[in-house]
């Protein structure tokens, strides 16, 4: 049984082959039916197509499979016959395209040189998303349904509606019309008073007036930014094992919130988010836009760690880029590009190269803090104070150079023990003594770890002490890491092969834990290095590690020559200053007493040698450097102090969280990788995004000049999602807008427009709203007029029988959809009913929580909040977003995962929602404070509670419902009526 392609599956049958040499009509089949599963990254039966070369490797046959004798030849024979193996489950390929394969074969497989075939499976015209914007007129609508109209999106539901045989409902009233508006755009229950004077307004358009006033309100933006934190899963907490807080990360909220206050042209808020800091560098918006990018999850420990040399330190970055890229392609342009990170996408035209260019656009940055002035004339100020000092400070390292010449190396040892002694601002290391070497983290104890400390030059030593460390990582304390079996060994030469001799042999049995006694070894005799080798390992949590403070290897005089010493090892946690190989000659070590020369004495002797040594020009070069540097500090000091935002930017970091600021801020180079393996890297990979989009400027690949910087790369991405002709980015952002007012898009998957999505309800409406919304200059407070000034907006959410058997979930639009109200909703509404909702916008976010073990990984503990605390009364929006711990109230509500990007949220009814809303303790804090509300509001229960009703629902209680609820509270009291008044469904749902 021939089992070469068995798997040489197909997902489409392709039309007659018409093309003018035989291997462009067997390369079209081959594209259009084999690359799907062979490839260099799929291999299925062991095969790939893509080259000739791995073609005529074959696959699990021993048959060729390219040979011209067509008798013995397995591609033929795999798909000929009365029931042809392949294409497997799917119809067989036509007789001109076996045709085509057996000419090709007949006349010796010929391939041209370089060919490299893709999956070509997709046509990207057939599939609706990716067919150009198409000019579209509103329908006519005639008859009695032509008065219903309102506007142009209510031409096309009602054509639809007539298409299917279905019939639109009327209008809602005016007291759930206002309703409905003030939750969709502010996210907030109108005031009673508000009600009643819409109510009561004769004027035919107090409609749109009122619309036009919730727009214009601050608590808009509050409540259209949360939609938008959802979708780009913005949390400010980094995620993974340790979830350490981003106290810097609220201003790219705040930036949101302004931005759709202030109606920002959608290309303009697009352009700042991806680029904002390269094209518009001195204003607050294109600093603060960038938080975009750094709005998802973050790896501590694969970043700050691991070195990015390291297999998990490659991982983590490539997931980093991964998140940056498929937060921006899906946010922007609704599409799943993260897919094709393994092989080309398996359902849409996006190719795995595609993938790779859009990650080196980002091969750049990391997430970091940044300094910047929110007002663009202190930042043109700075920037020029600063480059006046950087031209100075250049000038006295010209004078340095200088000096160092004439001083001799006396001058560069002053300079080194300088630096050592200011690691912190006191100069007195308070905690430098504990810092050390920590090897790389086993998880079998008798893993063998070594480290060794290599001397300038052979040269006679008397002894070596090893300092142990002290780290309270799982409360291990004094002798952290000291090994429990190690032997202590020199040599002649770093590769420790000449005059190798043991000093000290402890790995026949364990060893007590020193605590921080120094074990001092005598070791009488020449060595150039000194190596310890841990044969057993210090425990740590799980896992076993080796970590020592310092070594010193003294001569006959007893003093310590490691100091110019270079340090190597095994493995190494280089995350400074905490733990780097540096660490184990500084001369610090728990319980060390003399650290030498003072600082003040060490300066004071430079200082003299440096006086020495300036010529007279250079002395008064220096005095005037110095005078105007002084003059350069006071003028910076007097500016108003730098806010910091969580952003993607270039950052130089320390450690093994170095960045690329040190390297000019050179994107690292990307490759393709095999099947995205980080261990299988293929060939480089420019900066580029979607090749089927190629028409778009820039498209495939983006060409520009070598000296652009990284810079270059995000705008022009940015450009190209933001062009006017990107079919996809104008349809994706009014299809979310819609989504947000009827709980559901016109295309339901909204962060999918590929084929795994769902095709649009109304194709027509859609086109022409984003053509509108293209043409309002990206205007999305013109949208919401449009959307919510329509009468298919207006209509009531009743049920119809007659209807439903028709279109039962309502696709159609036939009436309103009556919905819950969001997590975020029901807290403010809740905090604004009970009189406690704080009305000042913007700043850094409220914690409704405590932080316990903060040093490692943070527990949030909520319920150690007092939920009376004001500083928790402001809007749900402003709240400190945690990723590994949700807000257990919050959550049972439905609210985001801050780790996914969140299109829709699920809106679930469950005992659990119940039982919070009656017995959290923010809802019984607040019942407390609504009762006394409305004890001040009416001297009687029946008109307090009336008032209470009118403000959970904005409607007035029944008489029976007046009558049931007093005699509740006269039993159980009003604080536990104003609970049942916040848990009706009249309050939680908006109809």
């Amino acid at each position: 049984m021939r089992s070469a392609l068995l798997v040489l599956a197909v997902c489409l049958a392709a039309p007659p082959v018409r093309a003018a040499e035989p291997f462009d009509a067997v390369r079209a089949i081959f594209e259009k039916h084999c690359l799907s599963c062979h490839n260099d990254n799929e291999l299925k039966g062991k095969l790939s197509l893509s080259t000739e070369a791995a073609a005529r490797r074959g696959g699990e046959s021993e048959s060729p499979l390219l040979t011209s004798d067509l008798a013995a030849n397995e591609l033929l024979a795999q798909v000929t016959g009365p029931e042809p193996l392949m294409p497997k489950d799917r119809p067989p390929l036509s007789k001109a395209e076996v045709e085509a394969i057996r000419t090709w074969l007949a006349a010796g497989a010929a391939w041209p040189k370089d060919a490299v075939l893709r999956d070509r499976r997709f046509d990207p015209s057939t599939w609706w998303s990716f067919q150009p914007l198409r000019p579209v007129t509103p329908p006519a609508v005639a008859g009695p349904l032509a008065a219903e109209v309102r506007n142009p999106i209510d031409r096309f539901v009602l054509a639809t509606l007539v298409e299917k045989e279905l019939t639109p409902s009327p209008e809602a009233d005016r007291r759930t019309l206002i309703r409905r508006l003030s939750y969709d755009l502010l996210g907030l229950p109108p005031a009673p008073e508000e009600i009643d004077q819409f109510v009561n307004d004769p004027d035919p358009l107090a409609y749109e007036r009122l619309v036009d006033r919730l727009l214009a309100s601050p608590h808009y933006g509050e409540r259209w930014a949360r939609h938008w934190l959802d979708v780009v899963h913005f949390g400010e907490t980094h995620g993974y094992d340790k979830d350490q807080p981003r106290t810097n990360a609220w201003p790219y909220r705040d930036y949101v919130i302004r931005a759709f206050n202030e109606d920002r042209p959608y290309g303009r808020f697009l352009r700042e988010q991806l680029a904002g800091d390269v094209l518009y560098p001195e204003e607050r918006d294109g600093l603060e836009g960038p938080g975009f990018i750094a709005a998802g999850p973050w790896d501590l420990i694969g970043h700050a760690e691991v070195p990015e040399e390291k297999t998990d330190g490659k991982i983590a970055r490539h997931l980093d880029r991964d998140d940056m890229i498929t937060n921006t392609i899906q946010t922007f342009t609704s599409l799943t590009v993260q897919c094709a990170q393994c092989h080309d996408h398996k359902f849409d035209p996006i190719l795995q190269e595609d993938y790779y260019a859009l990650q080196a656009v980002f091969a750049a940055l990391d997430r970091t803090n940044r300094k910047y002035d929110i007002d663009p004339q202190v930042a043109r100020q700075r920037r020029e104070l600063e480059g006046r000092r950087q031209e100075l400070a250049e000038v006295q390292k010209q004078i340095d150079e200088r000096t160092a010449e004439r001083a001799g190396p006396r001058w560069n040892e002053l300079q080194r023990l300088i630096a050592a002694r200011e690691k912190d601002s006191a100069g007195a290391h308070p905690l430098a003594a504990q810092f050390g070497y920590h090897s790389g983290i086993a998880s079998e104890q008798a893993t063998p770890k070594w480290v060794q400390i290599e001397l300038p030059e052979e040269q006679e030593i008397a002894a070596i002490v090893l300092h142990p460390c002290h780290d309270d990582f799982n409360n291990i304390g004094d002798g952290f890491g000291f090994p429990v079996r190690y032997k202590v060994e020199v040599a002649g030469d770093t590769a420790f092969t000449e005059a190798v001799r043991p000093v000290l042999d402890q790995t026949g049995a364990d060893v007590p834990n020193p605590g921080l006694r120094a074990e001092r070894i005598d070791a009488p005799g020449r060595a150039r290095v000194v190596r310890i080798t841990a044969t057993r390992l210090a425990p740590r949590l799980n896992d076993f590690i080796f970590a020592l403070s310092e070594v010193e290897i003294l001569d006959a005089a007893g003093r310590s020559i490691a100091a110019t010493a270079k340090v190597t090892s095994l493995d190494s946690i280089e995350a400074a200053p905490r733990w780097r190989q540096t660490n184990l000659v500084d001369g610090y070590y728990p319980g060390v007493v003399d650290v030498g020369q003072p600082l003040e004495e060490l300066k004071r002797e430079r200082d003299q040698l440096k006086a020495a040594s300036l010529t007279a020009e250079d002395r008064q070069t220096l005095d005037r450097t110095t005078r105007d540097l002084a003059s350069i500090a006071s003028g910076i000091a007097l500016l108003p102090p730098q806010q910091t935002a969580y952003v993607a930017a270039i950052h130089t970091g320390t450690g093994t969280f170095r960045g690329t600021g040190a390297g000019g801020g050179q994107p690292r180079p990307i490759h393709r990788l095999l099947r995205g393996s980080v261990l299988a890297p293929a060939e480089e990979v420019g900066p580029g995004a979607i090749s089927f989009l190629s028409a778009l400027p820039g498209g495939g690949r983006f060409a520009l000049p070598a000296e652009a910087g990284e810079g270059a790369r995000r705008v022009a991405l940015a450009e190209w999602i933001a062009h006017p002709d990107h079919r996809l980015t104008w349809r994706s952002i009014v299809n979310r807008v819609w989504h947000y007012h009827f709980g559901r898009g016109l295309v339901e998957t909204a962060n999918d427009f590929g084929r795994n999505g769902t095709p649009p309800s109304h194709p027509l409406l859609l086109d022409w709203l984003a053509r509108e919304f293209r043409q309002s200059d990206g205007s999305i407070k013109h949208l919401h007029r449009l959307i919510v000034t329509s009468r298919t907006y207006r209509q009531v959410s009743l049920d119809r029988p007659d209807n439903a058997v028709a279109d039962a979930d309502n696709r159609f639009l036939w009436r309103m959809n009556r919905r819950r109200l969001d997590a975020e909703s029901v807290r403010d509404s809740v905090l604004a009913i009970a009189g406690k909702l704080r009305p000042d916008l913007y700043g850094a976010s409220f914690q409704d929580f405590v932080i316990d073990k903060p040093a490692h990984s943070p527990h949030y503990e909520y319920h150690l909040f007092d939920p009376e605390n004001p500083a928790g009364h402001r809007r749900s929006v402003y709240r400190f977003i945690v990723r590994s711990q949700p807000q257990p109230f919050m959550t049972t509500l439905d609210c985001a995962d801050p780790s996914m990007q969140v299109d829709r949220r699920n809106e679930s009814l469950s005992p659990l929602q119940a039982l919070a809303l009656l017995n959290n303790d923010l809802m019984l804090v607040m019942a407390e404070h609504f009762a006394k509300r409305l004890e001040g509001q009416s001297p009687t229960l029946e008109g307090q509670l009336e008032t209470g009703f009118r403000l959970t629902t904005g409607t007035a209680p029944a008489a029976d419902e007046l009558s049931l609820l007093a005699d509740y509270a006269r039993t159980h009291g009003l604080a536990n009526a104003c609970r049942v008044l916040l848990n009706l469904n009249e309050f939680l749902f908006v109809e």
